[in-house]
């Protein structure tokens, strides 16, 4: 996305070295872009019932079908075996137990002519698994209920379109797209009309559903009372929601006719989508409901996130960390009641947390350089984390004793054969004194005392970061010769709210300080060639390369991938429009803070760097048409410049022969410029 939803590293002098040597292993080849194909993207870690076994699910591409394929895996606590539990080309995702550990369940659109997602189930006895939902609009979260009799399902109204045929009755003929809304558009999702998302309460016995919450709302993540009587859920039920970011958490009980019931009422997003995570957590008793909490409307997705409570019966809620000024996500019961367990993202990592009902110190459960991107909690105190980084990507790992041991090994046999460069986390200073953090990788075979052409990573968000996770594109251009240097620039995520709101309706202006200031750092250190520098980045990274090159005439290549330099021509052409009227204004009474943003379009002839641009056809995040307007205006100029355009493509790259075309023009741009010949055998 190009926003993101979200102890701080003291000043070093010099950096610190988190993985690896820069001593490397000769005997192992040197990554190539064909490694794309070979790396497995391992998610959605769920214990089982009894806690004997983890399922997981792990997407691979299809070559064939140009396609990320997804199965359903599971490994035993112990990590002795590991099973493969789906095998079709259709692909399987979101494993949920059986209360009983009698039945795994996933989503999948496999058999189905609409091509959306049902409940399937697969009895861990043995056979096939069995499709049990049937819904037009398919199913996008579902939840056990305790007694495993039933399920908690979101599923959307139908697509209108699916019963509209031409009279040839040979091809349909899509309706026209009538637009009455004030957000209208979504990357993804496309143009948005009446249709919603709605919860539903299925019986396993009938295989009957019928709908708990009929109505002109959005619902998400449905969670089950302990006693079975209750769901609770996530809606903005309020007039016009698409002019507010305000999600509440709801109650309902779990019968036909039933009302909502409204538990929180704080004016800032409660359990935020954009921020990701879970469903709102129950207590063990059912007493209380733990969530996330975001800020005030009026900083929008620059506001912290906190964890707070609220009593299932209704009163006021209560934040539970008051003075944590860090990101927090995904909150989960101990099994006592007693303490919440949850993802705390600070400085370049994400850690899982705990923190007493009461309130109280936070203890960190994994304290490693590294990133959990999510946890599943088991009996007895087990907990599952997906785990990554910089040298290994995500896996599936068992938490015991502040210590983490493998459970999945999807990647193992891969990161035998190939040699992957060091990361080096670093801190200096950005022009007017602000410490600053960030990364640096020497190339693979980096001999000490030479100085290399590097490239300047920009990541999106802007309310993001760069952390201690593994990234092939970074580890791509190491084997390649380059340096990559890296910062989490003022506006990034994991040093608090202040930090973040410091580009406030100032773009490209302290984060690009702090961005050129990481360049400064690597060709201090003796790493960096000046004369070969590149810089680039995808999202709000393209949005602030443009800005960089506009301000800065440094480097000699840019890569801006879906960015913005004309903001105006963002408003009503993305899917921002309630965060843009809240930041800068309205253009027409704002119109000099839609201007000051939009200096690389409004400057375009200081930019003398040559330049590709890259997006995707269908992107209604950053829309293709803000990098039309900066490849025209850089050609008008006659500075160098390339446009490719990806069809079919939303705002994420996701067929895998895009994705790999996608870095071999990283490597040709960057190489041809910078004058570094990429490996024959990376490049397309």
């Amino acid at each position: 996305m190009r926003w993101k939803r979200g102890v701080a590293v003291g000043l070093l002098c010099t950096a610190c070295v988190i993985q690896g040597a820069l001593g490397q292993d000769a005997s192992k080849r040197k990554l190539t872009l064909d490694d794309l194909y070979r790396l497995r993207d391992v998610d959605e870690p769920q214990v089982s019932p009894d806690g004997g076994w983890v399922a997981y699910s792990v997407s691979a591409p299809d070559v064939a079908k140009d396609r990320a394929d997804k199965d359903i895996w599971m490994t035993s606590w112990d990590g002795s075996r590991s099973l493969r539990m789906t095998t079709s080309k259709s692909g399987e995702h979101t494993p949920r137990w059986s209360p009983d550990g009698k039945y795994l369940g996933f989503l999948s659109d496999r058999d189905d002519p609409r091509e959306v997602d049902q409940v399937w189930l697969l009895d861990r006895a043995g056979g096939e698994a069995e499709r049990i939902t049937d819904l037009p609009g398919g199913v996008s979260e579902y939840a056990w209920s305790p007694d495993g009799k039933r399920l908690a399902l979101i599923a959307s109204d139908p697509d209108p379109d699916s019963a509209t045929v031409s009279p040839d009755t040979t091809k349909r003929t899509p309706r026209p797209i009538v637009i009455d809304r004030f957000q209208f558009k979504k990357d993804e999702a496309g143009y948005l009309d009446t249709r919603r998302d709605h919860l539903y309460l299925f019986d396993l016995a009938s295989r009957k559903g019928e709908i708990l919450t009929p109505g002109q709302y959005y619902e998400l993540w449905p969670a089950w009372s302990p006693d079975g009587r209750s769901i609770a859920f996530v809606s903005k039920r309020r007039p016009e929601f698409d002019r507010t970011n305000n999600w509440d958490i709801y109650v309902v009980d779990a019968q036909r006719g039933a009302s909502p019931r409204q538990l929180t009422t704080f004016e800032g997003p409660d359990m935020d989508p954009d921020w990701g995570g879970h469903a709102p957590a129950w207590s063990p008793d059912g007493k209380y409901l733990a969530y996330v909490q975001g800020g005030p409307l009026n900083l929008i997705y620059y506001a912290g996130q906190k964890l707070a409570v609220v009593p299932a019966a209704g009163g006021p809620a209560r934040v539970v960390t008051p003075s944590l000024d860090r990101n927090v996500l995904s909150p989960a019961w101990s099994s006592d009641g007693t303490s919440l367990l949850f993802l705390l993202e600070n400085d370049r990592v994400t850690n899982v947390a705990r923190v007493p009902l009461a309130g109280g110190s936070v203890q960190l459960l994994t304290k490693e350089r590294r990133v959990v991107s999510d946890f599943s909690m088991g009996p007895g105190g087990k907990v599952a984390v997906l785990a990554s980084t910089p040298s290994t990507p995500a896996e599936v790992f068992a938490l015991e004793g502040g210590e983490l041991r493998a459970l999945s090994r999807q990647n193992d046999r891969w990161l035998t054969d190939v040699q992957l460069a060091p990361v080096e986390e670093i801190s200096f200073k950005s022009r007017d004194g602000t410490p600053i953090g960030g990364f640096l990788m020497r190339p693979v075979g980096y001999q000490p005392g030479t100085r290399v052409p590097a490239v300047l990573r920009i990541h999106g968000g802007p309310v993001s970061q760069f952390a201690n996770e593994f990234d092939f594109a970074w580890q791509l251009l190491a084997s390649q010769g380059y340096a990559v240097v890296a910062a989490n620039p003022r506006g990034s995520s994991g040093r608090g709210e202040k930090f973040s709101t410091a580009i406030w309706a100032d773009w490209g202006n302290k984060d690009g300080q702090d961005v050129l200031a990481a360049v400064d750092y690597a060709v201090a250190q003796g790493v960096a060639d000046p004369n070969r520098l590149g810089v680039g980045g995808w999202s709000y990274g393209g949005i602030l390369t443009n800005q960089v090159i506009a301000r800065d005439q440094r480097f000699k290549a840019a890569i801006s991938g879906a960015g913005q330099s004309n903001v105006l021509a963002g408003y009503g052409t993305d899917q921002y429009v309630r965060e843009y009227e809240a930041e800068l204004g309205t253009p027409w009474r704002n119109t000099a803070a839609w201007l000051k943003v939009s200096f690389p379009f409004v400057h375009a002839d200081r930019i003398v760097t040559p330049t590709l641009f890259l997006c995707g056809d269908k992107d209604f995040n950053v829309p293709l048409l803000n990098s039309e307007q900066m490849y025209q205006a850089l050609k008008s100029l006659g500075r160098e410049t390339q446009l490719v355009i990806y069809p079919g493509e939303h705002h994420g790259i996701e067929k895998p022969s895009y994705q790999r075309d996608r870095l071999g023009r990283y490597l040709d741009w960057y190489g041809h410029h910078l004058k570094q010949q990429p490996d024959r055998a990376s490049t397309r």
